[in-house]
């Protein structure tokens, strides 16, 4: 079952933040982080349900190499993700975005 995934604002966000952060820290890390991110995207779009169940009905999935989690919910004909944050952050960042 195949679906559309769909960014939120505060997850667009989320991302450009990451991108410029890691580019600042080491020149090409950002567009690595990007792949990575473009990576679980697809996982998520061919195969919603693949990733656990962490609160309610929201999903998360880890970035390959990078400390980051997809935060994300399936709503009847689409994904929405609700958030990219890097796994450190306190999780009530995304619980809020639910």
């Amino acid at each position: 079952m195949s679906l559309p995934v769909i960014l939120r604002p505060e997850a667009e966000a989320d991302v450009l933040a990451a991108h410029a952060a890691l580019e600042q820290a080491q020149t090409g890390l950002g567009a690595q982080f990007s792949r990575r991110l473009r990576d679980v995207l697809e996982r998520i779009e061919a195969m919603p349900q693949l990733y656990g169940i962490i609160a309610q009905d929201v999903r998360a999935a880890r970035l390959r190499k990078f400390r980051y989690i997809v935060y994300y919910v399936i709503i009847s004909e689409r994904v929405e993700v609700l958030a990219v944050l890097h796994s450190s952050r306190d999780s009530s960042a995304w619980q809020s975005r639910a």
